[in-house]
Order: structure tokens, then C-alpha cells, then sequence
């Protein structure tokens, strides 16, 4: 089961500000994150949804954006209608942009069966960008081996790059190993190996345009349903900015 988040700006205050689709979201919600500043009137839109306040105010006791994060990633797995809804522009210091990417980084991995954490298998994920040895190095480089999933991001031409640096700290070659190509679209396809597969480039994907790597032991939890190689052919949303 398959969710939907909706990150939605209520604009200056003013709730007939609001963009139809906003509304639309608020209205079919099942749960409500909201901030600080958002009027009691905005919020009368989610009639049926489960509302929590998330805001932070200064100098009172705050829940910390990971956990936000993790919020919304987990009540879209249990196929429920998010809507994160901030005052203002939730990209104009808001925010919207860390959460985004938390969805970004959670959304690839799910729509392969992959989840990046799993209890007794992996309790905490790490995102790193993949571009260049000096984006990845110093966060992997401050990994303990087998401490956390690995999610990276825009990484395929630097894939054996990667592995080596992991091997090399103490990581297992055996360590599972997932690249998801083109998730969300017809075409995604799913490679399913190990740390030292990526480290050999056992498997050709650079054609793919886009593709997000998976390292670490949850890759396993759900391949008792899906083959090596499983190919997505019924993409669901995972992510909607609004």
C-alpha cells in the first residue's frame, strides 16, 4: 500500500488564498501536519483527516524535521493521504526542500519493494549525493560499516567509485546492493546484486537517465516476492508537490 504526501503552503493566512488543488488535499486527507501560524480556518478544510501540530516555535519544545520526515514517509507506506501543510511557501524557508528530498530519497527505494529501514535489519538511513568524491567520500568515510542504509542519489556514474570507498572502510562485499532506474516511470526497471557487483560494474545501467542506489541489508527483506531483476509496471505516485 502506497500513500500520497502533499506538501502545501497556506499562503499569507487568508484560507480562500488557497489553491483548489490545496483544498482538494486538505479535503481528502487522512492526516494533517501542520506548523505554526496556520489558521484554525485553513485547517477546516481536512474535516475528516487526523490533525498534528509539527510547528516549531521559539524557544518551545519542537519535534525534530527527522522526525517529521519520518512521519510522513510512514503513513505513506500504509497507503495514507499526507498533506504537510506550512504557513507561507514551504520552499521559502520552510523547509519544503529538505522534506521534498526526504520524500525523493524514500520514494525510489519503495517503488522497487525496497524499505530503507526495516526493524531489526536497519533502524536509520543515510542520503548522500553521488556526483563527485567530494560529495560522498567524508559521509561514507564517517559511517560505521553496516550502521545505517545507504541512499544515493544521482550516483550512477560514480557506482564503483562508491563501493570501493565502503569495501575499503569495512564494509562487507557480500552487503546487498539495489539500483532503481527511472522509478515512477513505465520504462524503471530494478538491478539487484551486492556492494562488490557495484564495485565490478557487473551490470551495464548507464543508459538508464536516472537511477537511485540502494546499499544495505534491507534490499533483501522483500526479494521472497521479487525476482533479481523485478520490473516495475504499475508506478504509483509517491510524491506530489502542490
Amino acid at each position: 500500500m502506497t500513500g500520497l504526501v502533499s506538501l502545501v503552503g497556506a499562503g499569507p493566512g487568508d484560507p480562500e488564498l488557497l489553491t483548489l488543488k490545496a483544498v482538494r488535499r486538505l479535503a481528502d486527507a487522512d492526516l494533517v501536519l501542520y506548523d505554526a501560524l496556520v489558521s484554525t480556518e485553513t485547517l477546516a478544510f481536512a474535516a475528516r483527516a487526523r490533525r498534528c501540530f509539527v510547528g516549531k516555535r521559539a524557544g518551545q519544545p519542537a519535534i525534530a524535521q527527522e522526525e517529521i520526515n519520518e512521519r510522513m514517509i510512514c503513513a505513506a507506506r500504509a497507503g495514507r493521504r499526507v498533506v504537510r501543510l506550512k504557513c507561507g511557501d514551504p520552499f521559502v524557508f520552510g523547509r519544503g526542500g529538505e522534506e521534498a528530498l526526504a520524500l525523493a530519497s524514500a520514494a525510489a527505494p519503495l517503488l522497487a519493494g525496497i524499505p530503507v529501514t526495516h526493524r531489526g535489519v536497519a533502524s536509520a538511513f543515510v542520503v548522500v549525493s553521488g556526483h563527485a568524491p567530494s560529495a560522498f567520500e567524508p559521509v561514507l568515510a564517517s559511517l560505521e560499516p553496516h550502521s545505517a542504509t545507504i541512499v544515493v542519489m544521482m550516483g550512477l556514474g560514480h557506482r564503483a567509485e562508491i563501493a570501493r570507498a565502503l569495501v575499503a572502510a569495512g564494509w562487507r562485499r557480500s552487503t546487498p546492493a539495489a539500483i532503481v532506474c527511472d522509478a515512477s516511470h513505465p520504462e524503471a526497471h530494478v538491478w539487484r546484486g551486492t556492494l562488490d557487483g557495484l564495485r565490478r560494474g557487473e551490470r551495464d545501467i548507464t543508459r538508464h537517465a536516472a537511477g537511485t542506489i540502494v546499499i544495505g541489508e534491507v534490499v533483501d527483506v522483500l526479494t521472497v516476492t521479487r525476482s533479481p531483476n523485478h520490473q516495475i509496471h504499475d508506478p504509483v505516485e509517491a510524491l506530489c508537490l502542490s
